[in-house]
């Protein structure tokens, strides 16, 4: 879920995009005549109810994928079902997340977040009910219910931190609370269903645990809406532009002229967080079936390889933010997800695997806070990050869709066996290694790239010359290639969203979902 930290908010950062270059640089907002800075204290109670909520969402989120043994025996289903299970918020997502991003643009995240956690929560009490009926239709119907208050609140959570300082810090925060809240969901859903003899109450505790992230949704709210009476906006320290959490109109045009960066980061996203997407889902039976344990024993080990990590990534935000080494924490991101991906291949003794989701637990701690801040650095104008990362989490659906209901009709194929699935597994992995071990070389190469990997130093003494003659190059000199890049790239993210349509029609079709 998310949370929004408006003009008012933030905590110090240093990968903030380049003035906009449609506004003029001294232009202050008016309403911040007579407003001081905030302080350190309201920051903290910022970063506080944005973690509340995370820990919240991220709980409810990871309860699905450690119950599919126990979903697929008391539900009737088999595997190409339960990906469609998961794979329909995805189809949600992939219709719907791209028009929110846009709006979030414009309305800003708070209002988005309050009003997107109520569907949320209407869509999980569906879901518990029909674990509680054993329906596995009514299941989807309010999984597709629960995709939309996500939908609502996916982009509102990133657009609020995009428009303070301190990005990457407070993004690491955030992720690494949202780990805790997801591991403890993870961990403990089996032994609820076992203690209480029941698994639909696994769901109802996740309506319980969104009840408390509504509250928390609307705590923001009233402390947003005080921050902005009291408090000033920020101000990109290296190029002076103010940063704003909404803006004054749409701005469609902006979208296609997104810079070749960008996509270059979407590359690599498209196969890591692919990839993690759905190792995560399928973590818990494999850990069965690898170490010859019940669902209980699994779930650890399985929230173990996703979450262990959590102590990094707050660390790596940090580390992001004074360092830089975005493009270098990519690669190593990469190659970090194929050797944990080569090992649940080809070593497939409980040793094996134990030191595959160690070392999984590690790389996928690497990705999220690198991703999302360096398609915040690579933007020119930061009052389209919303639209800009809609289109990045649009695309990890879309591939999402395709490859869970690859990978479940190839494990029914297989006799339910994981021989095939984990190979998909590791073309990913490869795929993120080649994408992030290309941009690295790239930032010897050239200035595009190389802002990946600039220091705070560095962007605060001579980083505002360069980015706004690579900034000048991209949208004046070289405007009719930087559009181009743009629409080739956005003509093949429609095919793979038409893809992933395509192939949960068919997961539909051909899962007998009656």
């Amino acid at each position: 879920m998310a949370v929004d930290t408006s003009v008012s908010k933030s905590v110090d950062v240093v990968s903030e995009p380049v003035r906009d270059i449609h506004t003029p640089e001294g232009s202050d907002n008016d309403s911040d005549n007579g407003k001081r800075p905030p302080p350190l204290v309201a920051k903290l109670i910022a970063v506080m109810l944005i973690s509340c909520i995370s820990f919240g969402s991220h709980w409810s989120s990871g309860v699905t994928g450690a119950m599919k043994s126990t979903i697929k025996k008391q539900m009737h289903i088999d595997n190409t079902q339960f990906s469609l299970l998961e794979a329909s918020e995805n189809f949600m997502a992939t219709v719907l997340l791209l028009i929110s991003g846009v709006i979030t643009d414009r309305v800003g995240g708070a209002e988005m977040i309050v009003y997107g956690n109520i569907v949320y929560t209407i869509g999980s009490i569906l879901v518990a009910a029909a674990t509680t009926v054993r329906s596995f239709n009514f299941m989807i119907g309010g999984r597709i219910i629960l995709a939309l208050g996500d939908i609502a609140t996916q982009i509102a959570q990133y657009k609020m931190f995009s428009s303070c300082n301190g990005f990457a810090s407070t993004l690491g925060f955030e992720l690494a609370i949202g780990k805790i809240g997801g591991f403890v969901g993870k961990s403990t859903a089996n032994i609820i269903a076992k203690k209480t003899g029941n698994f639909a109450w696994v769901f109802w505790t996740s309506v319980f645990m969104n009840l408390f992230t509504n509250f928390a949704s609307a705590a923001f709210w009233f402390f947003n809406k005080y921050c902005n009476r009291h408090y000033m906006g920020r101000r990109d320290a290296a190029t002076k532009e103010q940063l704003t959490e909404k803006n004054k109109k749409f701005e469609l045009q902006k979208m296609f002229e997104l810079p070749w960066m960008f996509w270059a980061v979407m590359a690599f996203s498209i196969f890591q967080t692919s990839a993690a997407t759905v190792f995560s889902q399928n973590a818990t039976e494999l850990a069965e079936k690898r170490f010859n344990v019940d669902s209980i024993k699994a779930g650890w080990y399985s929230s173990l390889s996703q979450y262990a990590g959590f102590f990094l990534v707050p660390c790596l935000g940090v580390f992001i933010d004074v360092l830089g080494n975005r493009a270098s924490v990519l690669c190593a991101c990469g190659l970090g997800m194929l050797l944990s991906m080569v090992l649940i291949n080809f070593a497939t003794s409980q040793a094996g695997t134990g030191a595959a989701f160690g070392i999984y637990a590690i790389a996928v701690s690497l990705g999220p806070t690198s991703v999302i801040d360096s398609i915040r650095t690579t933007l020119w104008h930061q009052s389209v990050f919303g639209s800009a990362y809609s289109l990045k989490v649009t695309m990890n659906n879309a591939m999402s869709i395709i490859i869970r209901i690859i990978t479940g009709a190839l494990q029914d194929a297989d006799d339910n066996s994981y021989r095939r699935v984990v190979q998909v597994y590791l073309v990913l992995g490869a795929g993120a290694t080649v994408i992030g071990t290309a941009i690295l070389i790239g930032t010897f190469f050239t200035d595009n790239l190389a802002l990946l990997q600039w220091t705070r130093k560095k962007r605060l003494t001579s980083g505002a010359e360069i980015i706004e003659r690579i900034r000048e190059r991209s949208l004046v000199t070289d405007k009719h290639r930087t559009r181009t890049i743009a629409m080739v790239a956005f003509g093949a993210l429609i095919i793979l969203v038409l893809g992933s349509w395509v192939a949960y029609i068919w997961g539909a079709v051909t899962g007998h979902n009656s």
